[in-house]
């Protein structure tokens, strides 16, 4: 742990059952920490009953070991991270406490669209990837391919990845080349059901290549070709070999995710990971410990982090005291007598005002950049507990949940007893909703599932004025829609409030904006942006927090149906405010700003958007038309069918809403032979003859009056 260059930070992130988790059995077993058994289907990084049970990964786990590399001992922190599209915020979260990304590809299905999300996760972190295509045994026995087919197709696989890679650093010139080649090293086979594997140094060293390989599979030579070119040793001196060390690594990656001074003494620290400097913990995941209470794990960029140590958090007064300090063993956390030095990743308890993204360091300073994830939530269920005894209890438990996965969303509404969770998609909820009821024994309820809608405005309002209730005060404001490019530089993190305004003001120009614009921007709420066209009016100054108030209270619940607002430019063009400060609080200008906003928006031909999925269907071809017939019976359309193997395609998109029950569906309309996967694609404007009814249901569900103010008349 005290010599960084022997330290390797690395995750394993791939498609749903790609084979992540039975990899990591491999890993642990060459390290002689589980014992070696026959086939490993061991699942020991699946620590929850929940994840045993559906067979999947759901929470990133963490695991350190040893590996003998040219007669040196490696320290390798693994992360296996899940690959079910539900669960992205772990794999976000674990990319920024590694240096390297083990990419895992099936060698049957190829590069599918996860793989393709989580090889972009990596990159914009700045992780290094290395690629290990798994399941190569499938190739000789079930496809039967002599060495001439299954080269050409393995070559196909890190083809893809390559082009993957590439397309996402083009742009980036802090990377050198970073696509994957057998010469290289940084490419592997095998299979982690049956333990082999091999890379072009591993052929060299042990004789053995695919001829011999395909001869033993065949021959049923299992356990010899384990015994002879063991997996764990293969992709172990790969990671010895090819990912960065944290001194190489974190020169390059703290410019990426810290936006603090850089000439200072902490940039330099965390440059040179040093284990004397100031603390710098980087929190990527919180977890509870029935006995010992909150675990932190994270990345420790610069000192060394000891028991008793008093830490800032950012984001919260006063300091935390460290409990212990440890470092995870799969489920089992090791506690150690003396401190974790940098470059490690070490999991801490006592930090108990931390969430995952938090900065925790001995010193105030700049916190890291926040974590950005990819996809926001979509699928809100309401949670109430049986009995009214189990409300406190049920309380803090969601509040504990939200704290251990930022992609979820909690809203606890006192009044009426009900509790609204929005997560990922339909598996993210039911996962969370079972977990409070075992973990923590709370019989629960929960309603049908919701879907989360936003609004938008068309096109260009006229100035609107909106006047205080004593009528002293008026603002007089217009509203048009953003482009698509500075919405999305604004989701990705590109673009936000806490930049130096130069920096701000360069990226929203890049993303399209004029420049006389950009250069006003007051203030960004979600993906809104307010712009300040005022020039010299009396006690605006003073006024502009009561503004932004009222703005932020109007974007939160639009003019429709009370659902957030997206993707709209306001601009401040005028205002007349009273002399006497008495006149012009709170009570005056929020309701005034709050209704200029909404009758602008309705001006501006504002509709409900509804979110949207991206859907393949992999099926034989006697089920094509069942299948597509499936995604098109969901107000869906399919853009694309193409023929893969002996499988037929069909790729399209869909309204989550239609999507809520798709997986018997399709089960039952394809005898059980379609697999399928969906991630999120953003919000689409809902199309008009249903905009009406729409709008009404929710007002319904809401509680809100069930006629819309007479200005809206675009439906």
């Amino acid at each position: 742990m005290d010599k960084p260059e022997q330290i390797r930070n690395i995750a394993i992130a791939a498609h749903v059952d790609h084979g992540k988790t039975t990899l990591t059995d491999n890993l642990l077993a060459g390290a002689g920490m589980i014992a070696d058994e026959g086939e490993a289907t061991r699942l020991m990084m699946d620590t929850e009953e929940d994840e045993q049970e559906r067979g999947i990964t759901i929470d990133a786990a963490n695991v350190s070991m040893t590996h003998e590399y040219e007669d040196k001992n490696h320290l390798i922190n693994l992360i296996d991270t899940p690959g079910h599209v539900d669960f992205g915020g772990d794999v976000t979260r674990a990319m920024r406490a590694v240096d390297g990304a083990l990419v895992v590809v099936d060698a049957v299905e190829g590069a599918m669209p996860q793989t393709e999300t989580v090889v972009r996760q990596a990159l914009r972190e700045g992780v290094k990837p290395a690629l290990f295509i798994n399941k190569v045994d499938r190739l000789i026995s079930e496809l039967q391919e002599g060495p001439e087919e299954m080269q050409e197709r393995l070559m196909d696989v890190i083809g893809d990845v390559n082009e993957l890679i590439r397309g996402m650093t083009e742009e980036r010139d802090d990377i050198d080349d970073w696509t994957v080649s057998v010469e290289g090293g940084t490419v592997a086979f095998g299979s982690a059901l049956y333990k082999w594997g091999v890379s072009a140094p591993s052929m060299v060293r042990t004789g053995i290549g695919f001829p011999e390989i395909i001869e033993m599979e065949r021959n049923d030579q299992r356990l010899e070709l384990h015994e002879q070119t063991p997996l764990s040793d293969v992709v172990l001196d790969m990671v010895a070999e090819h990912f960065p060390n944290p001194l190489n690594a974190q020169p390059r990656r703290i410019p990426r995710v810290w936006r603090g001074d850089d000439q200072s003494e902490l940039a330099r620290q965390m440059r040179e990971v040093d284990d004397e400097g100031e603390v710098v913990f980087m929190v990527t995941d919180i977890s509870m410990d029935p006995h010992a209470g909150e675990i932190a794990t994270g990345r420790l960029f610069s000192g060394t982090i000891k028991q008793g140590q008093e830490l800032y958090v950012s984001g919260t007064a006063g300091k935390n005291r460290v409990q212990s300090v440890g470092i995870f063993m799969g489920g089992e956390r090791e506690e150690l007598d003396r401190g974790v030095p940098a470059g490690n990743i070490a999991a801490v308890t006592g930090l108990r005002d931390a969430i995952a993204g938090s900065t925790v360091s001995s010193a105030e300073m700049t916190p890291f950049e926040s974590i950005e994830h990819i996809s926001e939530p979509v699928i809100t269920k309401s949670v109430e507990a049986q009995n009214m005894d189990d409300l406190p209890k049920l309380i803090e438990t969601l509040q504990q949940v939200a704290k251990e996965d930022p992609t979820i969303r909690v809203e606890i509404n006192e009044d009426t007893g009900e509790h609204l969770i929005s997560g990922q998609g339909e598996l993210h909820l039911e996962v969370i909703t079972q977990r409070i009821q075992k973990n923590q024994g709370i019989p629960v309820q929960t309603g049908e599932p919701i879907v989360v809608y936003r609004e938008a405005p068309q096109q260009a309002s006229r100035e609107v004025e909106g006047v205080s209730p004593n009528r002293h005060n008026k603002f007089y404001i217009t509203v048009e829609p953003l482009s698509e490019d500075i919405v999305d530089a604004i989701k990705l993190g590109e673009v936000s409030m806490d930049m130096p305004e130069l920096e701000r003001r360069e990226a929203l120009q890049e993303a399209g904006m004029d420049k006389d614009t950009s250069q006003e921007v007051e203030h960004i709420h979600g993906t809104n942006i307010l712009i300040d066209d005022t020039k010299g009016i009396q006690h605006l100054n003073e006024t502009m927090e009561l503004v932004i108030e009222g703005l932020d209270e109007a974007l939160d619940d639009g003019p429709l149906a009370n659902e957030p607002v997206q993707g709209a430019l306001l601009r401040l063009h005028d205002a007349k405010l009273h002399e006497d400060t008495i006149h012009r609080g709170p009570a005056q200008v929020i309701p005034a700003v709050r209704d200029a906003v909404h009758r602008a928006l309705i001006d501006a031909d504002i509709k409900l958007l509804e979110p949207i999925q991206n859907v393949r269907i992999d099926v034989p071809s006697e089920h094509m038309g069942s299948a597509s017939g499936e995604i098109q019976g969901r107000r869906g359309r399919v853009d694309d069918m193409f023929q893969e193997g002996d499988l037929m395609v069909i790729e399209g998109i869909a309204p989550v809403e239609e999507m809520i029950g798709f997986s018997s569906d399709i089960r039952s309309a394809t005898e059980g032979r379609a697999s399928w996967n969906t991630e999120n694609a953003g919000f689409r404007v809902l199309v008009d003859n249903l905009q009406r009814e729409k709008i009404m249901e929710i007002r319904e569900r809401k509680g809100l009056k069930l006629e819309l103010p007479s200005s809206v008349d675009q439906f």
